[in-house]
């Protein structure tokens, strides 16, 4: 029986997590869950790949991974079987068989688009707060919108991350902007952000950024300042606050046309 690769889509809630991935020891992970359920269905190496290395505690809605296996039956009675081995936070939405040159999540990738949910609200939200950042209204939205509209376009982000790999740190943003709505719980405040790739812990820091802009603790020109590129490549300082992991989402990632199935990336 010949090995298949396959390609799939991927959700899950990261609370219970040390990130998506494989640490030593039975540190759970979310590369571990996925590869412990392919070697529960007889694959011989189970080596997950993924679109995005997320945080401990981050979620995701549309991560992308790869992997292979001697399978002989149909592709959906492996996307049941795999989610019967997974936990109930842990669930494939959709596979494909990868045919001819082979797929690479995460080094094919367009792009990736992260949100970040902020519940703007004065009491604890018990409910709420799982997947959100909580935050004592007021916050100046619309100062919050400018200052995610400076982070459009090519910039050196070393001020907001460290390189995964290598040593570049300019990236190309697409989209960077809120959205707000109501809620019984309080009002969410959305941050969308799009881009060729990301920094460690660079959506974090960008939305910690904003919400001090919000509050007033910092200016437009403080965004500004952090994406300037300094003269002479001198070494800028990091911003070191980081927005609590559990109201981020990996949400799409996007590829080149005939890399994936078109339903993938949205």
């Amino acid at each position: 029986m010949s090995v298949v690769c396959f390609g799939a889509t991927l959700a899950y809630a990261g609370t219970a997590y040390h990130g998506f991935q494989r640490q030593a020891g039975e540190t759970p992970t979310i590369q571990r869950m996925l590869e412990r359920a392919l070697s529960q269905l007889g694959a011989a190496d189970p080596t997950v790949r993924a679109a995005g290395r997320t945080d401990r505690g981050v979620h995701a809605i549309g991560q992308v991974i790869s992997f292979a296996i001697a399978w002989r039956h149909e592709d959906d009675e492996l996307l049941r079987a795999l989610n019967a081995q997974l936990p109930p936070d842990i669930a494939l939405q959709q596979l494909w068989r990868v045919e001819g040159e082979r797929f690479h999540p995460r080094f094919d990738a367009r792009s990736r688009r992260y949100r970040y949910r902020l519940l703007l609200a004065a009491q604890r939200q018990p409910l709420g707060e799982a997947y959100a950042w909580r935050l004592r209204p007021p916050l100046d939205e619309g100062a919050m919108q400018d200052a995610a509209r400076l982070l459009i376009g090519e910039h050196d982000f070393a001020s907001f991350g460290t390189p995964p790999q290598g040593e570049s740190t300019v990236r190309e943003v697409y989209t960077s902007e809120w959205s707000g709505e109501g809620r019984l719980l309080g009002r969410i405040l959305t941050y969308s952000v799009e881009a060729n790739g990301f920094l460690q812990h660079m959506v974090r820091r960008i939305v910690s950024a904003l919400v001090a802009v919000g509050r007033g603790q910092r200016s437009l020109a403080y965004i500004a300042e952090a994406l300037r590129v300094a003269k002479g490549g001198a070494q800028r300082g990091l911003i070191s606050q980081l927005a609590p992991p559990q109201g981020l989402f990996l949400e799409t990632v996007r590829y080149d046309a005939g890399r994936v199935p078109a339903w993938v990336g949205g």
